[in-house]
């Protein structure tokens, strides 16, 4: 059995200013040394694997957080 992934992109986040970072997550497990950097969003978006459905941010989310894709 494969391990479940969420990719949070988050926009201007510390440790990369000014940019789009999508960072994967592993459930149950945390973030992984895997991330994609963009200038923009649909740059971003364009660098997740296929196939994946996007979750949008949540109300009490941290404000850097745009949106999931799982």
């Amino acid at each position: 059995m494969s391990d479940l992934c969420i990719w949070t992109i988050t926009e201007n986040p510390s440790d990369f200013p000014g940019k789009f970072v999508a960072r994967r997550h592993v459930v149950g497990m945390g973030a992984t040394c895997d991330c994609h950097v963009a200038d923009s969003l649909e740059g971003v978006r364009a660098l997740l694997p296929a196939g994946l459905i996007m979750l949008p941010r949540e109300e009490g989310d941290d404000p850097v957080i745009v949106e999931s894709w799982i």
